[in-house]
């Protein structure tokens, strides 16, 4: 499946980007990009919504919220070999599904309403390869899940994301697969950027089309990246984004492209946009400028432009 690659035309200084798109044409055929992107069921009854400002309270709510139908955790970096300078990108991201709003108890500790599935990439950029792994669990019997007891975790199986300290401002994250894997500290330096209305993120004019969304824009990172048998000791950035929501797209949306970019002057900028069935952009979704001293300022989806060059 090929990607497409975006463009940004910024008058601004050096920068470390971290994109995604996460819906994209196939070269045959067609894909609806609701799945992928939190579609409703036909009936979200009993499921909490994003409608009003969120009552943040950290680090409480980097765990997960259970009430609401889709979450996620999503990590992306750019690190180098702090010998070889040798560069290396990363993503690895923890979804959580609920089946139904309600959870029957059972004498099954299998049993559970929870599923979570996890992505996991390194990208070699000297070797130009691509790693990329998946897992799947239900939240039950200790095989995935979430917690904010002791301190906050996600894992799923082997991998996992959790606080090393009880403010969180520490977190260590951990995947392997069979011929690479990630071993990473994670320091926070700024507090969480809220994007949107206070952290209540609009996808769509309609009233709970809208998740609760914040991002962790500047994280010291340093560890250990394997491949293929070599191990690297890795330093540089990573950004961490927390979203959770029941339905968050509206009918007509398509794909969805996002752009999280760490410059030189210790600000950052996150813009995105929905893209809609009749080649239009969805209004509501605009972006974020983090300064420096962790002030944000938001952007309306007027001030963005992205602009596709292959």
């Amino acid at each position: 499946m090929p990607w497409r690659v975006f463009g940004m035309l910024l008058l601004i200084a050096p920068v470390v980007i971290f994109g995604i798109s996460l819906v994209e044409p196939m070269s045959s055929g067609s894909l609806s990009a609701r799945p992928q992107l939190g579609a409703p069921p036909i009936d979200t009854s009993g499921f909490a919504r994003a409608i009003a400002p969120w009552d943040w309270q950290f680090p409480r709510d980097h765990s997960a919220h259970p009430d609401f139908q889709t979450e996620w955790w999503y990590f992306t970096g750019n690190l180098a070999d702090e010998s070889s300078g040798r560069r290396f990108g990363f993503q690895f991201t923890i979804f959580r599904r609920a089946l139904s709003p309600d959870f029957a108890s059972s004498s099954s500790e299998f049993r559970s309403n929870q599923i979570y599935f996890a992505h996991f990439t390194v990208s070699d950029i000297a070797g130009g390869d691509f790693h990329h792994d998946v897992r799947y669990g239900r939240g039950g019997a200790g095989l995935a899940g979430a917690e904010d007891q002791p301190r906050w975790r996600v894992w799923v199986e082997g991998w996992s994301m959790r606080a090393e300290n009880d403010a969180a401002t520490a977190i260590r994250i951990q995947a392997a697969s069979d011929d690479f894997a990630i071993d990473l500290a994670l320091r926070q330096v700024k507090p969480p950027a809220l994007q949107g209305k206070k952290g209540l993120s609009p996808k769509s004019a309609e009233v709970g089309n809208a998740s609760y969304y914040y991002s962790l824009s500047r994280l010291e990172t340093v560890g250990q990246i394997s491949l293929g048998g070599a191990r690297f000791a890795v330093s540089g950035h990573s950004w961490m984004d927390h979203e959770f929501s029941t339905s968050a797209l509206g009918a007509d949306a398509q794909g969805w492209d996002w752009f999280g970019l760490l410059f030189d002057d210790d600000s950052e900028l996150m813009v995105g946009q929905i893209r809609l069935t009749d080649g239009g952009l969805e209004p509501a979704f605009g972006g974020l400028i983090i300064n420096p001293d962790g002030s944000t300022r938001q952007l309306d989806s007027s001030e963005i432009s992205i602009r596709g060059l292959d």
